[in-house]
């Protein structure tokens, strides 16, 4: 293979060890992650992620939009997958209702990846 040709490269993205998972995807989830991994569009799928700003406690985006070359998928962590918007505010507001319940504030990125990052350690135990 020469050095124009290169192969294309997976988009880089995290997935929570703990997804959160609507009761519409439950059953879809691994096919879901897979087509989102490898850039094949979804309608009506919206995923969950951490924030890319922090204005924001969480991210909805359409899994269709990650089908776009220009979209900055790299460094995304995705949280939960959803089917239809409305059903992925109530998640994320869940989500964000969960975290204030178990530590008093509204840190939800702070309390994701504490929470991923023991889920880590206990499955390597």
């Amino acid at each position: 293979m020469s050095e124009r040709q290169m192969p294309p490269v997976r988009c880089v993205m995290r997935w929570y060890r703990d997804l959160y998972l609507g009761e519409r995807v439950k059953k879809k989830a691994g096919r879901i992650r897979w087509k989102v991994e490898h850039n094949a569009g979804q309608l009506g799928i919206y995923l969950l992620t951490l924030p890319t700003n922090k204005q924001n406690l969480l991210d909805i985006i359409p899994a269709s939009n990650l089908v776009q070359k220009g979209y900055p998928k790299s460094g995304l962590f995705v949280i939960g997958i959803e089917k239809g918007y409305e059903d992925a505010a109530y998640m994320a507001a869940s989500v964000v209702m969960e975290v204030y319940e178990k530590t008093g504030g509204f840190d939800v990125a702070a309390y994701i990846q504490k929470r991923d990052a023991q889920l880590g350690k206990d499955r390597r135990s």
